[in-house]
Order: structure tokens, then C-alpha cells, then sequence
């Protein structure tokens, strides 16, 4: 009598269908596609628009005026040149030193962990922050970096105010900030490779530029290719550094494509050719995604057909 009381008195769980779990499981995905869609699609109807916030009772569909101006606009063509040569230059860099520093942390150690877990610290900084950081060092006036370009003989240095110098400075900052990111995801895949292959080569007497090139390096590059994918589509959007230290400028310098929209919205107020570049920046980062996926997939089929 007491356990079929019990069993009357226990709460029923609420059970959900099998054929209902994985609907409702995916739904939080949907959402979040739902989010991403609504902007994106309201950005492309905008595109298609002449539409100012200043005249508001102008606003009408050109179908396509505001992208068949940029091909007679020497200022977009300046925007996809400075947006394409600010990433591929940071990019690069960021690679080259981040997989430099990421060899010689390789070994395993409490000093070598003590010192990646210490160049994590500027990418832990907001980069708004280190670029005005930046931009107070490298002050003509008082900055400390101008002073110390001061003492090997360059005097009046100009850094960021100076169209011949400012790309290279904001791209100091860039990697500054950014090149722990590389570093640490490289370090990683260092230290994930199997060790036979070097112990077999370490035993024979192999040459470490052979090893390098011939055994490190194309198994590192699934991580390379992730790194630089990753690296790539955020440089090529770079706001925060650009616009902190210069606002595009000076004149036309630094304008890339996400300084450019902004100045186009929030100075002109011309919200359909914001709206139609930021859809061009969404096409480029699609298509620079797509090459590098299919070139990972390629590598890990590979990869598979060789074990």
C-alpha cells in the first residue's frame, strides 16, 4: 500500500518524442541563424536603395546604382587596395613571427609555459585600447617610442600622422595585439604532432632544415591554413585599430572597407552605400572562406589516404 502511494505521489517527467529531440535541440542554432539573417537581409535590401538619413522622403530602390558607382570610384578602388595590402601584410608578419616564437616555445617547460602564458597578454587587450595606447607612445610630442626612434636618428618621426608611415604603424599595432592568437594556436599544433617521425629523423642524423620543411611544416599546415583563415577575415574587417589611431586617415591612407562604411553612415548619412560595401566585404570574406576551407579539406583527405 505505501509503495503505490509512493508511486501516485512521485512526479511524472516530462518526456520529449525522439522524433521531436532533435528539433528542439537544434532550435537554439536556429535562433541564432534567425538573428544573423535579419540584419544581413536588411543590409542587402538597403544596398539596393538610395537612401540617406538626411532625406528621408527621398529613400527609393536604384537596383544596383549604388554598386555600379564603385567601378567609376577611384575611392573604392583606394578602399579594396588598402583593405586587401592592410591584411595580407599583417597576416604574413603575424605568421612568420608567430610560428618563429611558437618553435622555440615548442619543448615543453615551466619557463616555456610561464612565457606563452605571458605573451597572451595583449591579445587579452581590447584592441580600441592599445591602439590609443599605442597612439600616446608614439606621440611626436611625449611619446616614448618617438623618443626612442629619436636616439637612433630618426628625428621626427611622424608614425601614425604621416601618410608614408602610417600603414607600417598601425600595422606594428596589429601585430603587436594580434600575433599571441597565431602563436598559440601553431604552439599547439606543435605540440600535438606525433614524436616518431622526429625521433626516427633525430636517429638517422637528418639535417632540422630538412626536418623543418619536410616533416614539421606540412604537418602544420591544417593549423596554418586555420590560423590564417582566421586571422585573414578579421584583418580584412579592421575597424577598432585603424579608426583609434587614425580615422582612415590621414586623408584616404587608411580607409578600408569598415572605416569607409562608417564614414559613409554616420558622416554623409548615406545608409544604402554603407550597406552596399559592407555586402561587397561580406562577398570578399566569403569567397577568401571558401578557398581556404576547401584547401583544409583537401589537406585532411589527404591526410587520411596517407594513414
Amino acid at each position: 500500500m505505501t509503495a503505490v502511494v509512493s508511486q501516485r505521489l512521485k512526479p511524472s517527467g516530462f518526456r520529449i518524442s525522439k522524433r521531436v529531440l532533435p528539433y528542439v535541440l537544434s532550435l537554439p542554432a536556429l535562433l541564432v541563424c534567425i538573428g544573423i539573417l535579419i540584419p544581413f537581409l536588411t543590409s542587402v535590401v538597403y544596398s539596393f536603395q538610395r537612401y540617406r538619413l538626411s532625406q528621408p522622403w527621398a529613400r527609393q530602390f536604384n537596383w544596383g546604382d549604388n554598386y555600379i558607382s564603385f567601378f567609376t570610384d577611384p575611392k573604392f578602388w583606394n578602399t579594396l587596395k588598402v583593405s586587401l595590402l592592410y591584411a595580407g601584410t599583417t597576416v604574413v608578419l603575424e605568421l612568420l613571427l608567430g610560428l618563429a616564437i611558437a618553435l622555440l616555445l615548442q619543448k615543453r617547460s615551466t619557463l616555456n609555459n610561464f612565457i606563452s602564458i605571458m605573451l597572451l597578454m595583449p591579445l587579452m587587450t581590447a584592441p580600441a585600447l592599445a591602439a590609443l595606447m599605442w597612439k600616446l607612445m608614439t606621440n611626436p610630442g611625449f611619446g616614448v617610442l618617438s623618443y626612442l626612434a629619436s636616439l637612433i636618428g630618426l628625428q621626427d618621426f611622424r608614425w601614425a600622422s604621416s601618410p608614408s608611415t602610417a600603414l607600417f604603424t598601425v600595422v606594428l599595432v596589429d601585430i603587436w595585439v594580434y600575433t599571441p592568437f597565431i602563436m598559440i594556436l601553431l604552439l599547439a599544433g606543435l605540440r600535438s604532432l606525433p614524436t616518431q617521425p622526429f625521433e626516427a629523423a633525430a636517429l638517422d642524423g637528418v639535417p632540422r632544415s630538412f626536418v623543418f620543411f619536410r616533416i614539421t611544416l606540412p604537418m602544420l599546415t591544417p593549423y596554418i591554413l586555420t590560423a590564417t583563415l582566421f586571422r585573414l577575415l578579421d584583418s580584412i574587417q579592421q575597424f577598432d585599430i585603424i579608426y583609434a589611431m587614425t580615422q582612415g586617415g590621414p586623408g584616404d591612407t587608411l580607409t578600408v572597407f569598415q572605416v569607409e562604411a562608417y564614414l559613409n553612415f554616420f558622416q554623409s548619412t548615406n545608409v544604402g552605400r554603407s550597406a552596399a560595401l559592407m555586402i561587397i566585404l561580406w562577398a570578399i570574406t566569403y569567397f577568401l572562406s571558401n578557398i581556404f576551407i576547401k584547401n583544409w579539406l583537401r589537406l585532411r583527405e589527404r591526410a587520411r589516404g596517407q594513414a
